[in-house]
Parts: C-alpha cells; sequence; structure tokens
C-alpha cells in the first residue's frame, strides 16, 4: 500500500493550519482542493469524511479528520521533524494538555461568543468551558512570557494554540491581550509559517479569479 500524503482542504478554512503543519514536517504531501457544497459534500470525499467538511488527511490507509488530531498525528508519524515531545517525557503531558485545551474549551468558549450563546452562570460547571474569562486566564498563564508550551522547543502544541489565537483575534472570538499577540508573533514568523500562508493565499486567490464572471 501507498504511503501517499494527501491533504483534503479549501483555503478559506481550518486547513491552513494543517498545511503550516505539513510545511513543517518537511514532507511530500499532494493537496486536493475541495468547494463548499460542491466536491466537499460529494460521494467521493464523503467516503473520506462523513462530515463533509475540511480539513483531512489520508496517509497510505489512515484517515484522519479534525485540526489538533491531523496535527497530532502528523508529529508523531514524522518524528524527524521533532514537532512532539518524546513518548514518556514530562514535557508530553503539557504538550497533549494545551494542544488540546485549544481544540476543546478555547474553540467552545469562542464560537459561544461568536454566536452570542450565553451560559447561565448557574450552568456554568454544566459546560466544558465554563466561562470565556476563565479560559482565557488559563491560556494565559500558559502563554505569556514562554516560547514553548511544552519544553524548550517549537511543537505541534505551539503551533495549534497560536494558529487558533491569531485566527481568533482576528475575527474577534478572542481577546486581543498582549501574551496572547506576543506568542502568535514568535510563532506566525516562522519560514513554514509563511510559506504555508503563501500556499493557501496563491490557491484563494486563484478560486476567486475561476469563480468571477468574464465581463
Amino acid at each position: 500500500m501507498s504511503d501517499e500524503l494527501v491533504f483534503y482542504t479549501n483555503p478559506q478554512s481550518r486547513g491552513r493550519t494543517v498545511r503550516w503543519m505539513l510545511e513543517e514536517i518537511g514532507q511530500p504531501y499532494r493537496t486536493e482542493i475541495l468547494g463548499y457544497g460542491t466536491s466537499m459534500k460529494g460521494p467521493a470525499y464523503l467516503a473520506i469524511n462523513p462530515m463533509g467538511k475540511v480539513p483531512a488527511i489520508t496517509h497510505g490507509g489512515t484517515v484522519v479528520t479534525e485540526v489538533s488530531a491531523i496535527c497530532a498525528y502528523l508529529a508523531d508519524a514524522f518524528p524527524a521533524a521533532g514537532l512532539a515531545p518524546a513518548s514518556g517525557s514530562r514535557e508530553r503531558g503539557p504538550y497533549y494538555r494545551w494542544l488540546f485545551f485549544a481544540a476543546g474549551p478555547l474553540e467552545s468558549a469562542m464560537f459561544a461568543k461568536l454566536l452570542g450563546l450565553a451560559v447561565p452562570a448557574d450552568r456554568e460547571r454544566a459546560v466544558g468551558f465554563g466561562t470565556m474569562a476563565h479560559v482565557l486566564d488559563a491560556l494565559e498563564g500558559a502563554v505569556a512570557n514562554r516560547d514553548h508550551l511544552a519544553g524548550d522547543r517549537f511543537t505541534a502544541a505551539d503551533l495549534y494554540v497560536a494558529a487558533f489565537l491569531g485566527f481568533g483575534m482576528m475575527f474577534g472570538g478572542i481577546e486581543a491581550r498582549p501574551a496572547f499577540e506576543a506568542f502568535v508573533g514568535r510563532h506566525m514568523g516562522r519560514p513554514a509559517a509563511r510559506r504555508a500562508r503563501e500556499i493557501d493565499d496563491l490557491a484563494a486567490a486563484a478560486a476567486s479569479e475561476a469563480a468571477t464572471p468574464a465581463s
């Protein structure tokens, strides 16, 4: 069976974070650009992800969806890139903790805010994030005056958290605290992050041009 790595995405999606991760691991991959409401909902892609959402990857016979899971998978599948602490190391705990904190409580709190969904004070214990303030305070304590979330080198946890904070602050879902801006700035300037943005920006521009009716 082929070990080909295939990336299913749309340049205007969460796939931008996975693109950055793929550029960090430095392995060859093939990109399949899918359209919202068209190929993303077609039978070929639904056989890969029945949710009809991007991103997803296939690696040989393995299918992985969900951005945080894809990042964790790629970090382990390509250990030479050094994007995950060694299995069993002390750094593995905070690595998992903050990677999935961003994918869980932070994302839930942010979209509750963007959608105007208020959690009654007497129901805060029933939701995983509690309150937005608690989520942001916890994360600020993790990133303030630190370059990395797990140990002393860049990992997939730094990548995912920086990408999510950057997205959230851009669209007003996350308060632009100085500690968050500094953390995002440290990591979004990495060569792989810049390459990923350039690739997706070009793909988005090409898609927009193709969709524009000729005059």
